[in-house]
Formats: structure tokens, sequence, C-alpha cells
């Protein structure tokens, strides 16, 4: 016998199918916004898609939706407090902005203009991340239709940049100006997604990054190989022996000190990791690799989603061009990255890579360094209260387990834990089928319908498991 479905969650579908249809044209109404933020040709654009969503979250119900200037593309805040002055605030963050897209990139139709096939509407931003944003304004008008409240059952604020695709450059300084209105007990992003549209789950965490550039300097000027081969210091031949000390015979890092702090995982988070319909062969067909390859002692998921790695992202120097040229070339270049995860801090991991760097050196290479701005990890761990509202909001709407994930990624979300000292939960209903930055993106109707009932179950849940604070 199947278990019965509660009167709220019938409410909150009742409300939903009522309102289905008038959400989907306001959601289209907005993808045919190119708010593009890598083209600056698209700068009013982004404006429009501002103005668009400010003015649409008053129509909801927020009293604030203000647009919020920054150097670069404008972000949109907007506040709806409860009438429980003892509620927690909740924070939903996302952002508005897009991949570029164009008809000759692949589109089967013209990527601004949404269509809808085979219930999955395609669009740029169908699912990254205009749809994902979108699904919340829906959401509370069901959550106070279920609830018969007037106001949410949380003090509920949304932060929705618009940088986020072209790397979020403005976005902590913007956090760090309103950080006292964007106080948050809670924060949510709403800019990820679901293993599968059958295996619905929750991201618990996402790694961080770090990015240097190496360039090492030899001779003055390329000299010949043969007048000064054997008795000068190659600059090519120390990057690649750089190159070559990153890791240990395990595929460790091998940079004294880069381990410190780890979060490692709890044999809790790898039981649930390992239940998950995983096809590593498959996997590999869509990395058009042969074989799977990292650091010992840990699975394919473990390493991309929970361990952190030094990457070779670049190397060169000297003649690169046809036939030969043989020369002590006069310098060489190695581009490096590091995915962070929880308890690694940045600013250690720069100092620890930076003194590795001149120990590999030989005498008469000098090195210039430098690292540009790093995005930290997050991770909530699985018992946290706000965690476990996530996941109960989520079963009620999908009415089966929730199960757990990581995201191998880096993204904003870090700097809204680091700045507003709250936890960050991801609740995403795309799938990896939805082709994010692709042509013919879409998102999976039934699918962004689910993540509608979990914002409407969700406020409730925070109200009663999640202490208010701000």
């Amino acid at each position: 016998m199947s278990k019965p479905v509660d009167s709220a969650v019938n409410a909150v579908r009742a409300h939903i199918a009522l309102h289905r249809a008038a959400f989907l044209d306001d959601l289209a109404e907005w993808l045919r916004i190119p708010s593009v933020s890598a083209q600056p040709a698209h700068a009013a654009d982004l404006r429009r898609s501002a103005d668009w969503l400010a003015a649409k979250l008053k129509e909801t119900g927020f009293p604030t939706a203000e647009v919020w200037e920054t150097p670069g593309a404008p972000a949109v805040f907007a506040e709806w407090p409860s009438d429980d002055p003892e509620a927690p605030t909740v924070l939903v963050y996302g952002h508005h902005d897009v991949q570029p897209a164009a008809l000759e990139d692949g589109w089967d139709t013209d990527p601004f203009e949404p269509v809808v096939r085979d219930n999955r509407l395609y669009a740029r931003g169908a699912a990254d991340d205009k749809g994902q944003v979108f699904f919340h304004t829906l959401g509370v008008g069901a959550h106070l239709a279920a609830t018969g409240r007037t106001t949410p059952a949380v003090h509920l604020k949304m932060l929705i940049e618009g940088e986020e695709e072209s790397g979020s450059p403005h976005f902590r300084a913007l956090v760090e100006e309103h950080a006292q209105r964007l106080a948050a007990d809670a924060v949510i992003v709403s800019d990820t997604g679901m293993w599968a549209e059958e295996t619905p789950t929750v991201c618990t965490g996402m790694r961080g990054l770090a990015e240097c550039e190496i360039t090492l300097h030899g001779p003055g000027q390329d000299l010949h190989s043969g007048s000064f081969g054997g008795a000068v210091p190659n600059p090519a031949t120390a990057a690649a022996r750089l190159v070559a000390a990153l890791h240990d015979e395990h595929a460790r890092v091998a940079i004294p000190g880069f381990y410190d702090g780890v979060v490692e995982l709890t044999d809790r988070e790898r039981e649930l990791f390992a239940q998950l319909p995983f096809d590593e062969e498959r996997w590999l067909r869509t990395a058009r690799s042969s074989a799977t390859h990292g650091e010992a002692g840990y699975t394919t998921l473990e390493r991309v989603w929970a361990r952190p790695t030094a990457e070779v992202n670049g190397i060169g120097g000297g003649y690169q061009g046809p036939g030969s040229k043989t020369v002590i070339p006069s310098s060489a270049t190695v581009k490096l990255s590091f995915r962070l995860v929880a308890g690694q801090d940045p600013d250690h991991v720069e100092r620890v890579v930076r003194d590795w760097a001149v120990r590999q050196l030989p005498a008469g290479v000098r090195h210039e360094i430098s690292f540009g701005a790093a995005t930290r990890p997050c991770l909530t761990p699985l018992d946290h209260p706000a965690l476990q509202a996530v996941v109960r909001a989520m079963g009620k709407a999908f009415e089966q387990e929730i199960r757990f994930t990581r995201e191998g990624g880096s993204g904003p979300a870090a700097d809204l834990k680091d700045v507003l000292a709250a936890p960050v939960l991801f609740l995403g209903i795309s799938v990896p089928s939805d082709g994010w930055h692709a042509p013919n993106e879409k998102v999976e109707l039934d699918l962004l319908l689910k993540g509608v009932e979990t914002a409407a179950h969700l406020w409730g849940e925070f109200k009663g498991n999640l202490p208010g604070a701000h």
C-alpha cells in the first residue's frame, strides 16, 4: 500500500497546477532577455533582466525588491519578512546572467526564444540558472496558499547576481558591502543539480579553487644548445621537473603542508556515495578517457567531490614551430590550478605552493609566481538541521529517498558562507542531460515543478528546525 499524501502536499500541488501556465509564461518572458555577462554588447540586456526580475518579485509579494549596482552587471535583492519576529532568516542565491548562445552554435531553435518539446523547456538559462531561480516565486506562493499564511514562515531574502557566468568578479565585494542586509541563518543556493531524474539528491558541498602561473627565467636570450647546452640551466627542463614534483607515486599532491586542515570523508559519507548508481565506464566515455587516475585509496566520485587536487593546466617554453630549432629557451611557463576541500585555507595553500616552487628550482633560474583570486570550499555536515530540512522538503515533493552528492567544481557560494557565517545548502533540480553551457540547454518541466514543490515545503521545515538569530 502506498503512503498517503498529506493535505499540505495536496494543497501545494493544487496551487501549482492552478498557476502552472502563468508561471511558465513568465519564465519564458525572462528567458527571452539575452543577459549574457561575458559580452559587453549585452550590458543593456543584463540591466533589463535585473529590472524585470525585481518587478516580478514585487508582483509575487516581496515588499522589497531592489537592483543593486556593481562595477559590472547589476544584482537583484529582495526581502519578505515573516510576521513572526522569532522566525529564522533564509537567503536564496542564484544568478540571472547566462552563457553566450547563438543558433549557429548547434541549437535546433533560437536559444533566446523558449520552446517546449516533449515536456522540456529549451532556452539558454532554462536550467542555468533562471529556471532554478524562478521556481522560488511560485514556491513561496504555494507555501502561503497551503499554510494560510500572509507572510512566509521564515524571513525570506533573495540575492540574484549578474556575473556568475563571468567568474563573479565583484560578488564578494557586493556581499561584504551589504553584509548586514544579507545576514541570514542559512543560505540556499539554487544553482546546482541532482544526480539523475530518477535519483533526487542534495549537494552538500563544493570545492574551492586556487590558480597560479609560474614563469621561469634562465639566460637573457635563447642560446645555441650546442655551444651552451649542458653548461647553463634550462628553464624548460626546470619547468618539467617542477611539474613532475607535484605528485608522488600514489598520485598524492607532494607539496608539504598542502593537506593541512583537510576535512576527511566520514565512513557514512563514503557509504552514501557508494550507493549512487555510478557507471564508471559510461563516465569514462563522457570524459573521452580510457582509464581513471588519481589519489590512491579513493573512488572516482570521492576524488572529484571530496579530495583536493593539483592540476597542470598548461606548460610551455622554447621553440614551438614546425621543424627543429636547437635552443636553450630563455623562459618557460607553467599554469597550475588547485581544487580545495573543506578545511583548506587558500591563503595557506598559496604560501606552501610558493615555498615549494622555490625549492624545486636550480641555481641560475629565476621565477615569478602570481595567484589569481581564490574561491573557498564549503561543506555542510550531513546531520546539520538546515540540511535535514532541505532533505525533508525534497522528500515531500519527490516521495522517495533523497541521496547525497557533492560538487567537484567551485562557485561563489563559499563567499556567502565566509562573509555571512551561515551554512550553505544546495537546492537544485537540474539533471546532467540539461546541457548547461551547451547548445539546446533545457529543463525538465516535471522536475522544475518539483523544485517549486520543494521550495513550498522548505520554509515551514526551516521554521521548526533552524533557530533564528537575524
